[in-house]
């Protein structure tokens, strides 16, 4: 169960962000932090999300509640992406 964790500190020195960040993250529920031997760590699954919340808050400086936002306002853009296709497939279908 260890292997599909990434320890945030070692990732952090590799990535050049501050660990303070990731566990903001965590306080917010953005990031799901577990704690390993005295280290805290997230599931590698997350790491395409944290990379998204880096850049938005070091690039584009966003803080955690903008990301908050951004975060949910894409999720239900993805949701009502996937309902208008499948209303479409819908509509195909009775126009056969």
């Amino acid at each position: 169960m260890q292997n599909d964790l990434i320890i945030i500190s070692e990732y952090c020195n590799h990535c050049n962000i501050e660990p303070s960040f990731i566990l903001m993250l965590g306080e917010d529920g953005l990031i799901d932090i577990e704690e390993i031997d005295n280290r805290s760590c997230f599931p590698a699954a997350q790491l395409r999300e944290l990379e998204r919340y880096a850049h938005l808050y070091y690039d584009l400086s966003i803080n955690v509640e903008g990301i908050d936002a951004i975060r949910y306002l894409l999720t239900r853009v993805e949701s009502l992406q996937e309902r208008v296709r499948t209303l479409e497939n819908e509509l195909r279908f009775y126009r056969r």
